[in-house]
C-alpha cells in the first residue's frame, strides 16, 4: 500500500469560483495561475478554464511557456513583464501580454523593430510602492508606448495594497490616484485582485485579475458562503497509542497530556507543505469529524487527539484542510495566510476530479 498523504482537486469548484469572480466584477477576468497555480497545478487548472477564462496571468514567461507547451491558446499576461530582450521575443512568437512596470521594460519595446505586434499592459504604481511607474509619468511612458511601432494596445492597470481590508482607506487613496494619472486615457483599466473583486466595487473595470479566491480561499481570512475549495488535502491515520496524564508527547515535549490521551499517528509533515508552525490546537478532520492537532508537527508525521473519537483508529481518514476543515483557518493557527499553504505542498499524490 502507498503513503496515502495526497492532495486532491475538484475542478468543478475551480470552474464555479471563476465564475462568480466575473459575475461579481463584471467585464473580463483573467484567471490568475502564477506559481504553479498556487499549488494546484497551473496546466491542469487552465485546461479546466480553457473556453472558459477570458485570459490567464502568471508571473514570468516561463510559466506561460509551460501552458502554451501543453496546449493552451488564451492570451497569456505576463505579471512582472519582460527581464530582457529574450523574454519579449518569446512573448511575441508566442503571443503573450506583458506587463510594463519600469521604463528599462518599456525600453526594450521601443527597440522593436519588425515582427508580430504584443500587448502592453501598463502598470502604475499608486500606493504599493512595489512595482509601477510614478503616477506622475504614466501620461508620458503612455504616449511613448503609444508611439511603439510593434505595440498593438495598451491596458492600464495597477494592483492594490489593502484590498483584504475593508475598512482600510488605503484602496480609496489609490483608487483616485489612479483615476487622475489616467485621466484622458484611453483603453481598457484592471485594478481588482481577488479583495478587490469581493470588497471594493469601486475597484471594478474592465478586467479582473483573481487569484486566491479561484481556489475556494476568501483573501480576508474569512470563511465565504460562495467560494468552493477546490483543493483538499488529505492522509490516514496509520498508528495509534494511549499517553498518560502528565506525558509529553513529540519533539520539545511541547504537548502534555491533561488526562489520558489516545494519539493518533498521520502520514503527513511538514515536507509535505503541511506548516510546522501549526500548534496544538489547530483543527483537523478525522472521520468527519473535528479534532485538533497536538505536539509538534514534523517532517513526515503530525499527530491528532483521538480521545473523544473512539471509533476512529488506524485506517481513518484525515482531512488536513479542504471541504470541513478551511485553509484559512489553518493558516492563522500556524501564524500565516493561505497563499502559503497552497503554495507550498508537495511529495504527495495529486488527483484531479
Amino acid at each position: 500500500m502507498s503513503r496515502p498523504a495526497r492532495a486532491s482537486f475538484d475542478l468543478a469548484a475551480l470552474r464555479a469560483n471563476y465564475a462568480h469572480a466575473k459575475a461579481r466584477h463584471g467585464g473580463r477576468a483573467a484567471a490568475t495561475l502564477k506559481a504553479n497555480a498556487y499549488g494546484h497545478g497551473a496546466v491542469q487548472c487552465a485546461r479546466a478554464l480553457a473556453g472558459v477564462a477570458d485570459a490567464f496571468a502568471v508571473a514570468f514567461v516561463q510559466e506561460a511557456l509551460e501552458l502554451r507547451e501543453a496546449g493552451i491558446e488564451e492570451p497569456i499576461l505576463v505579471l512582472e513583464g519582460a527581464f530582457g530582450m529574450g523574454d519579449v521575443e518569446l512573448a511575441r512568437q508566442h503571443g503573450l501580454w506583458l506587463v510594463v512596470h519600469q521604463e528599462e521594460q518599456l525600453a526594450m519595446l521601443e527597440s522593436l523593430r519588425s515582427g508580430p505586434p504584443l500587448q502592453a499592459w501598463l502598470k502604475i504604481d499608486t500606493g504599493m510602492h512595489r512595482a509601477g511607474v510614478a503616477p506622475g509619468q504614466a501620461q508620458a511612458l503612455w504616449q511613448r508606448l503609444k508611439a511603439c511601432e510593434q505595440v498593438a494596445g495598451i491596458t492600464l492597470m495597477t494592483h492594490l495594497a489593502s484590498a483584504d481590508e475593508p475598512d482600510n482607506p488605503a484602496t480609496d487613496r489609490q483608487l483616485a490616484v489612479f483615476e487622475a494619472a489616467t485621466q484622458g486615457l484611453p483603453g481598457p483599466r484592471s485594478v481588482a485582485n481577488s479583495a478587490g473583486v469581493l470588497c471594493w466595487k469601486g475597484a471594478h473595470r474592465d478586467w479582473a485579475r483573481p487569484g486566491i479566491m479561484l481556489y475556494g480561499a476568501d483573501p480576508r481570512g474569512t470563511a465565504s458562503d460562495v467560494l468552493r475549495p477546490v483543493m483538499q488535502l488529505t492522509s490516514e491515520v496509520f498508528s495509534e497509542r494511549w499517553i498518560a496524564t502528565g506525558e509529553p508527547l513529540g519533539y520539545g515535549g511541547s504537548f502534555v497530556a491533561e488526562r489520558p490521551t489516545r494519539v493518533g499517528l498521520v502520514a503527513m509533515g511538514y515536507a509535505d507543505g503541511y506548516p510546522r508552525r501549526a500548534h496544538t490546537g489547530t483543527p483537523v478532520g478525522v472521520d468527519g469529524r473535528l479534532t485538533r492537532i497536538i505536539g509538534r508537527v514534523a517532517m513526515d508525521m503530525l499527530t491528532v487527539d483521538l480521545t473523544d473519537l473512539p471509533e476512529s483508529g488506524p485506517g481513518s481518514s484525515v482531512e488536513l484542510w479542504g471541504r470541513q476543515v478551511s485553509v484559512n483557518d489553518v493558516a492563522a493557527a500556524a501564524g500565516t495566510i493561505a497563499y502559503e499553504l497552497l503554495c507550498n505542498v508537495k511529495r504527495v499524490g495529486r488527483v484531479y476530479l
